[in-house]
């Protein structure tokens, strides 16, 4: 069954003037796609999830990190929550032709103040990014053969890449990659793969 998959970031320090430089170097990132290139949407969120949003804005042609940060930083407070939408280029099975096509999927950036909706930041990160259903990277509904194992390496190459980049250069000091489920993507990914072989 698809799950949910997150990667949550933590840093040590996230103070209002903090946020959005943590955030920018996040979205630095990231592998956006080629055909749905930079941020597509912006939402700020006051005080917590539960509120309405007090801005929005979407970018049909997309536009860069540096561009949607400075659109954030207009109102910077520790009890708000910022949203940030991309995409990314994911190998996708097309049923109309039993061929692999890139396709955009949907990426969501959660960047929490630390005051925003009790804190819950502690347990979700500073800076939580919603990579939508674990299924582009395991296809269970996908026939196994070895072309079906070579486009979920290729997916799950991208999900790491960003993962270890992510670490490298944002200055998190924590990150955990998890799923609602809170099974184990290495784990789902081993009992697929090994059915390949």
């Amino acid at each position: 069954m698809s799950d949910p998959l997150y990667l949550s970031l933590w840093f040590a320090d996230f103070s209002g003037p903090e946020m959005l430089p943590h955030a920018f170097a996040v979205l630095q990132q990231f592998p956006f796609s080629a055909q749905r290139p930079g941020i597509t949407y912006f939402a700020l969120h006051p005080v917590s999830w539960n509120e309405a949003t007090v801005l929005e804005r979407r970018f049909p042609s997309g536009i860069d990190p540096g561009q949607a940060t400075l659109i954030a930083a207009e109102v910077v407070h520790d009890d708000y929550a910022y949203v940030f939408e991309a995409h990314w280029d994911l190998w996708t099975p097309d049923a109309a032709s039993a061929n692999w096509v890139l396709e955009p999927a949907p990426v969501k950036f959660f960047v929490q103040g630390e005051e925003f909706d009790d804190g819950a930041y502690q347990q979700t990160g500073h800076i939580q990014v919603d990579f939508g259903l674990d299924s582009y990277f395991l296809q269970p509904e996908t026939s196994l053969n070895d072309q079906t194992r070579a486009k979920i390496r290729d997916n799950v190459a991208k999900l790491v890449e960003f993962s270890v980049n992510v670490e490298k250069n944002s200055g998190t000091s924590a990150r955990l990659l998890w799923s609602e489920s809170e099974e184990s993507l290495a784990q789902k990914l081993v009992a697929r793969l090994q059915k390949v072989q």
